[in-house]
Formats: C-alpha cells, structure tokens, sequence
C-alpha cells in the first residue's frame, strides 16, 4: 500500500511579508481622460468623441499637418484625492437609441476608470453633440504626439 503525504501551504497570515513601501503615485488628469475617452469609444453607437467646434479644429490640424487627433479628445477629468469626477462628449451613430448609447458609455467609463486606475468615480456627464449620418467616416484614434 503507498502512503501519500499531503501537505497544506500555510495559511496566508504566518507567510513573511514586505515592508510597505513608502511612497505616493499621482494619475495624470490626461490618463483619466483617455481611458474614459477609449471606454466609450468601445460602446456599439458611438461614432465619434468632441462637439463640433473641437472637432472641427483636429480636423483642420491634422489636415494642415500640425498635430494628429488627441485620444482623449471629448473628455474632462477633475480628480480630487482618489475620487474623479468625468465629463464626456459623444456623437451617436444615427440608428442607435440616443439615451441607451449614452446610459451604456456613463456605465463602461465608470467600470474601466474604477477598474484600470483604481479610482472611485463620482459622476459620468455625458452630453450627446451630434449624430453621425450614414456613410460618414469614423475618424480613427491616435496617440498624442510628444
């Protein structure tokens, strides 16, 4: 007869932990603002981020080769200590029910900021500027030039 030994790893309390590092980390305004601005680009009915002055301005940059559109283009963070408060402008893909698509970005833009930065986010504002015709090109998102 073979005799099987177990043993048990011990229980998390008794394993030997770091000494907590000291030390502070500080998200930048611009890291809030494009993961929200990319959480609700993700969302089926957005066709595009900005009201239509800012629009128009990347626009006219990138076409005149000064600048390449910003990813966070359409969104404002406030963080105050751990807590972000966001502000986004949308424009909905004509077809799509204008007060889902909106609900549904407030929702994925909470999820991700909360889930990606660890941050608690008190309120999503969205404010919905223009409907995207049919056969309207989607203008594509880029990284910001340093």
């Amino acid at each position: 007869m073979t005799q099987e030994t177990v043993t048990e790893a011990p229980p998390i309390e008794t394993l030997p932990s770091e000494a907590p590092v000291k030390g502070s980390i500080t998200v930048a305004d611009e890291v809030v603002e494009k993961v929200a601005a990319l959480a609700a680009l993700e969302v089926s009915g957005v066709a595009d981020m900005g009201g239509d002055l800012v629009r128009a301005f990347e626009s006219v940059r990138e076409r005149i080769g000064i600048g390449q559109r910003r990813a966070n283009q359409g969104v404002n963070a406030t963080i105050v200590g751990q807590e972000v408060a966001i502000d986004l402008t949308i424009v909905v893909e004509y077809g799509h029910v204008v007060m889902e698509v909106a609900t549904e970005v407030r929702a994925n833009v909470a999820r991700s900021v909360t889930r990606m930065l660890g941050m608690d986010v008190t309120e999503v504002n969205v404010t919905v500027d223009d409907v995207r015709l049919p056969g309207e090109p989607r203008p594509a998102v880029r990284e910001e030039a340093e």
